[in-house]
């Protein structure tokens, strides 16, 4: 079992920056591909960046590449995702979650991968 919590979500100026973290309980996080998603109202979940177990593989949408960063420390059992030039558009909740698959070298990029989600951080860009 995972259980994650996300934080460092709020209201930012679009061009500003927030980084969110994913905090992880649970003996199986290392073992875990993480990824974020978020979802914007009236929008299906989409998908925004993953990272497998070890950190040595990344995928990010392309709407995001080259703004957002995702990274995890395994030793202090989280993930992160720093976001920089935030656009209006990058308006959402977003949510963190665990594959459900074990020492996977792939970054899974789909929702029916992901078995374990978090709550949610809500993050706002006004323009």
């Amino acid at each position: 079992q995972v259980q994650l919590v996300e934080s460092g979500g709020g209201l930012v100026q679009a061009g500003g920056s927030l980084r969110l973290s994913c905090a992880a309980s649970g003996r199986t996080f290392s073992s875990k591909a993480l990824g974020w998603f978020r979802q914007a109202p009236g929008k299906e979940r989409e998908f925004v960046a993953a990272i497998n177990w070890s950190g040595v593989n990344t995928d990010h949408a392309d709407s995001v590449k080259g703004r957002f960063t995702i990274s995890r420390d395994n030793a202090k059992n989280t993930v992160y995702l720093q976001m920089n030039s935030l656009k209006p558009e990058d308006t959402a909740v977003y949510y963190c979650a665990a594959d459900k698959y074990y020492l996977s070298t792939y970054a899974a990029t789909t929702t029916d991968e992901y078995d374990y989600w978090g709550q949610g951080t809500r993050v706002t860009v006004s323009s």
